[in-house]
C-alpha cells in the first residue's frame, strides 16, 4: 500500500544552510552603477511583520544586462555584479539589500529587480516585481501596465534620500489589503 507523503511549508529553516554572511550585499569596490539601499517589510494577512521570512532577488546590472550566460549579451555585464542576493527578515520583518540601481533590459522597459519571497505557511515561494517611483518609464513598461491600475503602487518602491546612498522602500504585504502583486514564476 503507498501512501502520500505528508506536504510541508516553506521554512523557517533559513539559517541553517542558506546564509553565511553579506548575502544581501550585491556591491562592492568595483561595481559599477548608482548605488541602492532597497529596505522594506514583509508583513502577513493580518498586517503582522513576518519574522523568518527569506527574500532573494536576482536583477541586471547598471546597464541592464545580466552577468549570465543565459544572457546574449553577457560579455558586456558588470563582471564586478552577480545581480544575485538573499536577505532574511529580523523580528521586525524587516530586510534590507545593498545593491546597485539595474538599468533596463530594453527600451521600451522600466527598470526592475525580480523578487521570490519564501515564508512559513506557504507551501511554494511568490514571486513578484520592484519597480522604481522615480523612473518615468514606469509610464510605458508592458508588465506594470498589464497590472489593474489600482494596484500597481503595490510594485513600486517610493524613494528616500538620507546618507550617502539613495534609499527604495519597498514593503511586501503576502495577503489581505493592498497585497503585493504576485506572478506566476
Amino acid at each position: 500500500m503507498l501512501i502520500q507523503t505528508g506536504s510541508q511549508t516553506v521554512g523557517p529553516f533559513f539559517h541553517d544552510g542558506l546564509f553565511f554572511g553579506d548575502e544581501n550585499v550585491l556591491v562592492n569596490e568595483k561595481t559599477q552603477g548608482q548605488r541602492i539601499l532597497l529596505e522594506g517589510t514583509v508583513y502577513d494577512g493580518d498586517g503582522q511583520p513576518v519574522p523568518d521570512a527569506l527574500l532573494e532577488i536576482w536583477q541586471p546590472d547598471a546597464q541592464g544586462y545580466f552577468n549570465h550566460a543565459a544572457d546574449p549579451n553577457q560579455a558586456q555585464a558588470d563582471k564586478a555584479f552577480c545581480g544575485f542576493g538573499r536577505a532574511d527578515t529580523v523580528n521586525n520583518g524587516q530586510f534590507l539589500f545593498r545593491t546597485v540601481k539595474p538599468g533596463a533590459l530594453s527600451p521600451d522597459a522600466a527598470p526592475y529587480i525580480n523578487v521570490r519571497i519564501f515564508a512559513r505557511g506557504m507551501l511554494i515561494h511568490a514571486v513578484t516585481r520592484i519597480y522604481f517611483s522615480d523612473e518615468t518609464a514606469n509610464a510605458n513598461d508592458p508588465v506594470l501596465n498589464s497590472v489593474d491600475a489600482a494596484r500597481r503602487a503595490t510594485l513600486i518602491a517610493q524613494r528616500a534620500d538620507f546618507g550617502d546612498w539613495p534609499c527604495y522602500r519597498f514593503d511586501i504585504r503576502l495577503q489581505g489589503a493592498d497585497e503585493t502583486v504576485f506572478f506566476d514564476a
